[in-house]
């Protein structure tokens, strides 16, 4: 439902939402939070053109989270970096699969949906927590 890009977008702000008011260096967060630095740069890179964060080259420079984007939904990180996401894809794999024309699975399902998207709306950056790994 959430691409490797999207998980990693998540991870990156909730970290930086941990450090607010701290300019992270990139290799660091690589560090901390598990993801490649390849991968991370063009994440981080991603979050700046959009406006989550600042960057800032040289000493002391690095990553910050715009403090006015700690409230903002998590749905709409996701919504930028899997504008595509097929959450309504039937889990029997069935092209047609509606109301009209429910799958077994489908009214569950659909209830399953609507608590995702609601838990997506409801939760901001602010509200991620660091998941280190090692």
């Amino acid at each position: 439902m959430v691409s490797h890009t999207g998980k990693y977008a998540l991870r990156i702000l909730g970290y930086l939402a941990d450090h607010p008011g701290q300019w992270i260096q990139g290799g660091q967060i690589a560090l901390d939070t598990g993801i490649p630095s390849n991968y991370l740069s063009k994440i981080l890179n991603q979050l700046r053109k959009r406006g989550f964060v600042l960057s800032h080259k040289g000493w002391g420079g690095g990553f910050l989270l715009k403090e006015e984007m700690r409230q903002t939904p998590i749905s709409e990180v996701l919504n930028l970096f899997d504008p595509q996401r097929d959450d309504q894809e039937c889990l029997f794999g069935l092209r047609k699969c509606d109301a009209a024309d429910p799958c077994p699975l489908h009214y569950h399902w659909e209830r399953i949906q609507s608590q995702y998207k609601e838990m997506l709306s409801a939760t901001s950056i602010a509200d991620l927590r660091t998941v280190k790994t090692s």
